[in-house]
């Protein structure tokens, strides 16, 4: 079982990470970490937003757990002018790592997207879509 809410974060970030390093890769850029964009080139942006957070057990202080609620945030980035596909592909990668499954004790629902997004610089250069994952993990 899930213990901390590192240990979402990492579970997580660790299934997108193998999973982008395997052929065609890609590089993933994750929250509070330094990174450039490559060059015309597709890669991945992943963010983790915790939110309610609710008794799953009811024993003692330390030693019972907490449901934490929380979305996965996934934007791919892909060339502009190539038309969608190659973006499609990426995101459905992506999608089939945690829709409708279990990893790590955290459960993921149905995910939602690829949607459209019109980023703003220094994004522009790239046709983006962004997929969404709500998810539960339990942290005592």
């Amino acid at each position: 079982m899930t213990s901390t809410y590192n240990d979402i974060r990492a579970a997580i970030e660790s299934r997108i990470a193998t999973e982008m390093a395997l052929s065609p890769s890609y590089p993933v850029a994750y929250q509070n970490v330094p990174f450039t964009p490559p060059n015309n080139a597709p890669w991945l942006q992943v963010f983790l937003l915790f939110g309610d957070n609710n008794y799953a057990t009811l024993l003692e202080p330390g030693t019972g757990f907490n449901a934490q609620n929380g979305v996965l945030t996934v934007n791919v980035f892909t060339p502009v002018g190539v038309g969608a596909a190659a973006n499609y592909t990426i995101a459905e990668r992506v999608k089939d790592l945690f829709d409708r499954k279990t990893v790590s004790s955290i459960i993921f629902d149905a995910a939602s997207g690829p949607n459209v997004i019109n980023p703003s610089s220094p994004e522009a250069a790239f046709f983006q879509t962004q997929l969404t994952v709500t998810f539960t993990g339990y942290v005592n």
